[in-house]
């Protein structure tokens, strides 16, 4: 393991997105509601198996990765090689997205023996997560009004 921040990755990641859940949900089949349609998708899905939990966090870099902090989330079924959930905000604004592909379906987000994300993931914006996991500041993005599509690249370790 590179660093204690690989640690800091898999702890946010654990306790950030593998909290409850909302149904699955494509492009045409949006949760929450509001007035801007946010469109995510996520490419590079190596495989088509499991759920892709794709969750979003208001602008409040406190909120952001902390255990039943978020504003929604869909467990879409995944598809390789891209894989789309959909949104509706309460507003236009700005907001961060993470995502982690259950390749397991057990709704955990995996690790290896030493501690390593075992099954894909990644952030608006796909800053590094090289060194540490990222600011919220480096996930926030700008959502509406109307339609918003942002693309995040998963990433896989192993």
């Amino acid at each position: 393991m590179k660093s204690a921040h690989m640690t800091l990755l898999v702890l946010a990641l654990s306790l950030g997105l593998a909290t409850s859940a909302r149904a699955a949900g494509g492009a045409d089949d949006c949760q929450g509601r509001g007035q801007t349609k946010l469109i995510v998708q996520v490419a590079g899905v190596r495989v088509a198996k499991g759920e892709m939990a794709i969750t979003v966090y208001p602008d409040d870099a406190a909120r952001f990765l902390a255990p039943h902090k978020k504003l929604l989330r869909v467990r879409a079924v995944t598809q390789a090689p891209m894989t789309t959930g959909c949104f509706w905000l309460p507003a236009p604004g700005h907001y961060a997205v993470a995502i982690y592909h259950d390749e397991s379906g057990d709704r955990k987000f995996d690790r290896t023996a030493i501690g390593l994300p075992a099954e894909g993931f990644g952030f608006s914006n796909n800053p590094s997560t090289l060194t540490a996991i990222p600011a919220f500041r480096a996930a926030r993005f700008k959502a509406g009004p109307g339609e918003t599509r942002i693309r995040i690249n998963l990433r896989y370790l192993r």
